[in-house]
Parts: structure tokens; C-alpha cells; sequence
């Protein structure tokens, strides 16, 4: 049995079951009934800050986080403007003009 009509075809990192369609104007292609497949539920785990707060017997403060995300991000932003500023030193002083 070929791969293109085995019905259980599945992808190999989330085992999601594929259906193979055949390529429009390919006349070599010939339709192969493709059994529907199962729903796959999407779930997702909650996010970090929730699960740690319940083994530290604390409520999440939404203020509180949000300082601290801010706080990240402004320590980020001076982060990344201090190495371009580094990256341009680093080039203007490779780029020294040279004797005749």
C-alpha cells in the first residue's frame, strides 16, 4: 500500500493525521477519498506566573507583574541600545583610514 491513500498518515512531531490532496492540474493525481479525521483538542498549560503562585500560597497581582514586565522591558531596551552603540564603536574603529 503506497503512502498517499493509507489513511493513517501522521505527522511525526505532533502525530496530527494528515490528509494528502492532490495537486491541482496534475492529471496523474487521482482523487483518493480521504476519511476525515479525528479533532484534535488544543490545549495549552497555564501560564507560569499563575502556577507558581498557587505553590507560594500567594494571589497573582496583576499591578505587581505588570511594574515587573515594565521593568524588564526598559532594562531590555537599554540592554540592546548598549551593544548597538558597542557594535558601532567596534566598527569605526576597525575602519581606520589608511596610510599611503
Amino acid at each position: 500500500m503506497s503512502r498517499d491513500t493509507h489513511p493513517g498518515v501522521q505527522c511525526p512531531h505532533c502525530q496530527s493525521h494528515l490528509a494528502l490532496v492532490p495537486v491541482p492540474g496534475n492529471s496523474a493525481a487521482a482523487p483518493v477519498p480521504v476519511p476525515p479525521a479525528p479533532l484534535k483538542e488544543e490545549w495549552q498549560p497555564p501560564p507560569v506566573a499563575d502556577v507558581l503562585a498557587v505553590y507560594a500560597g500567594r494571589v497573582k497581582d496583576a499591578a505587581t507583574a505588570t511594574r515587573g514586565a515594565a521593568k524588564v522591558r526598559e532594562s531590555m531596551g537599554r540592554a540592546k541600545a548598549a551593544a548597538a552603540q558597542r557594535r558601532t564603536a567596534q566598527k569605526s574603529a576597525r575602519r581606520t583610514p589608511k596610510s599611503a
